[in-house]
């Protein structure tokens, strides 16, 4: 369907389940650190700029002692940043000159050694990964096949939890997709079916009965779900199986403070982009494709959408622009040329990002940068956590930074999840989460393009070089059995035929 053919509406009988997983903010004092910032940018704090922010702080009707450590906490993040030490002149009578002082660099002699150490050992893998490489590139290896029986003319027609193993290994095993086709029509499973066949003709695998099988039920339109995504329903079926939860619950008690911080710092360094409120979109009566695909996909996915704006100037399809709320700007890719299931797929990905488990992600995107943050916030929770003075040096400014911004029922909460952490072995892989995610929004994608075509059409776009890799996981996706109970809680799995 065309991009002017998309009508973006639910069913008559649409339920809209709990609205949640939207990070929270909050937006009277995301006014008052916009004036902060504007007062620390010279790092010193007047008198006269003292009494400018008592004003709006009594004009907004907020908290002079919580604003007193959000106040510390923006300090902690700018001093730390630009490793200046702010004086605050504010409460003395006779302020002496203003000075900027440096912050002092490490001088602790076994600092400076394990410095030195880190710095070998980084080469020393940097030489390694090169002599691997060229390793790789003289090795070459025969062998004879030729009296070996093929795997895939030995490929058990009933037995599912192979087949699904196979297809898990390898979704690009079109023997195994012909099988487990055979076997889902014996079993009467249509919508299993129709998935398996849907995977056939993305590879260009099918058959005449596959072919005839999926396009006899391939949507002619957008999905129209008789519910929402549920809560439970996006941790047990939507997230990606290596995204580990607890470390989701981590960065999102601590993800409103460092979207703060960071809002504070792309200002005082002249990095924020500014929307133009002309170009803010009503999804109620909007002409826009694009943004009545978002106000569509929010309901299914059940979740708040954000600030939409349409921005022909921006070259790309969709970001988040980072403000209190953050809002999105709808970019020249996705606001021409693109077919409705291409824009539910761009929708529910871009979505997705925004609940308070991935949201960091988007603010920062470096495995380095979570692991930091990560480790500022299981401090926070167990301010004894053993550190090494090099990783207290990156990690307690970030936590000054984080924890007066906190209630205390986040603080609490923090406390428990760094217990849990210890109790489940208190080891993670970040980059190995970031990547997880990454796999966990893309799904959510899927889920309303319905299209595997549509996903990698996008997916090249971006990504020429890992289109494949992207859309492996996808289709491993599409016949699992998480998906299928995904298509039978939203309504949308085809009925079984007529016995």
């Amino acid at each position: 369907m065309s991009e002017t053919e998309a009508t973006f509406t639910h069913q008559a009988s649409f339920e809209v389940g709990e609205i949640a997983g939207n990070m929270r903010h909050g937006k009277l004092e995301a006014m008052y650190e916009e004036l902060f910032a504007e007062v620390i940018e010279d790092g010193v704090i007047t008198q006269e700029e003292r009494a400018r922010l008592d004003k709006m702080a009594d004009n907004l009707g907020l908290d002079r002692a919580r604003l007193r450590k959000l106040e510390q906490a923006l300090q902690a993040a700018y001093e730390a940043r630009h490793r200046i030490v702010i004086k605050d002149l504010s409460f003395v009578d006779e302020p002496p000159p203003a000075t900027i002082a440096p912050l002092e660099l490490a001088t602790d002699q076994r600092t400076l050694a394990l410095e030195r150490r880190i710095k070998f050992l980084e080469q020393r893998i940097a030489d390694l990964e090169r002599e691997l490489e060229d390793a790789r590139a003289h090795v070459s290896v025969e062998v004879d096949f030729s009296d070996v029986a093929s795997p895939r003319a030995s490929v058990p027609d009933d037995d599912p939890a192979e087949l699904a193993r196979r297809v898990r290994h390898d979704p690009r095993d079109v023997d195994s997709l012909h099988a487990l086709f055979r076997l889902y029509k014996k079993a009467g499973d249509s919508d299993r079916q129709w998935c398996v066949a849907h995977v056939l003709a993305y590879l260009d695998g099918a058959n005449g009965e596959e072919k005839e099988c999926y396009l006899a039920h391939r949507e002619a339109a957008l999905i129209r779900p008789t519910a929402s995504v549920s809560q439970e329903a996006w941790k047990r079926l939507l997230f990606h199986p290596e995204e580990e939860p607890l470390v989701g619950e981590i960065f999102s008690v601590v993800v409103s403070a460092v979207l703060l911080g960071r809002l504070s710092a792309m200002r005082r360094d002249k990095q924020l982009v500014k929307v133009d409120p002309a170009k803010k979109q009503d999804p109620a009566t909007t002409t826009v494709q694009a943004v009545r695909c978002f106000h569509w996909a929010s309901a299914i996915l059940g979740m708040h959408s954000p600030g939409l704006f349409a921005d022909p100037d921006y070259a790309g399809f969709v970001e988040m622009v980072p403000g209190v709320p953050p809002v999105s700007r709808i970019g020249a890719k996705a606001l021409s040329g693109r077919s409705a299931a291409e824009l539910a797929f761009i929708a529910g990905r871009h979505l997705a990002s925004y609940r308070e488990e991935h949201f960091v992600k988007m603010l920062v995107p470096s495995a380095r940068g979570l692991e930091d943050i990560f480790l500022a916030a299981l401090s926070i929770g167990n301010p004894g956590l053993p550190l090494s003075a090099q990783v207290k040096q990156l990690v307690v400014p970030i936590a000054k930074a984080i924890e007066p911004i906190l209630e205390p029922a986040a603080i609490d909460r923090l406390r428990g999840h760094f217990l849990r952490f210890v109790e489940e072995g208190g080891r993670t892989n970040l980059q190995r989460w970031a990547h997880a995610t990454d796999r966990t929004v893309a799904r959510a994608g899927l889920l309303l393009a319905n299209d595997l075509r549509a996903a990698h059409n996008v997916l090249s776009l971006e990504d020429k070089a890992h289109v494949a890799e992207k859309m492996d996981d996808l289709m491993s996706f599409v016949v699992s059995d998480r998906y299928a109970k995904l298509r039978k809680q939203l309504g949308i799995a085809l009925a079984a035929p007529a016995s």
